[in-house]
């Protein structure tokens, strides 16, 4: 099943996971999910494929890789700041 997910919803999906999980057993569970960027989309397969974790204890564990996993654009501008003056 396709869905579109936006990144700050994705807490929503994992936290209707069995927990500990896998890395491979996450995407395989999210097969299908589509994470909606700031600037363009990621399949949330095809990202938390590329973790070297043995497994994720909690849903903000798996959350906290994928943050890490996703492209430095993934929630706006780099190193820009709303509240520099």
């Amino acid at each position: 099943m396709q869905r579109v997910i936006r990144l700050n919803r994705i807490s929503t999906v994992l936290s209707d996971m069995e927990f500990p999980i896998s890395p491979a057993r996450a995407a395989r569970e999210c097969e299908g999910i589509t994470i909606e960027l700031a600037e363009g989309s990621v399949s949330f397969t095809e990202t938390i494929r590329e973790s070297h974790e043995d497994q994720f204890l909690s849903p903000e564990d798996l959350e906290l890789e994928l943050m890490g996993l996703l492209p430095r654009s993934a929630v706006g501008e780099p190193f820009q700041s709303e509240g520099d003056a």
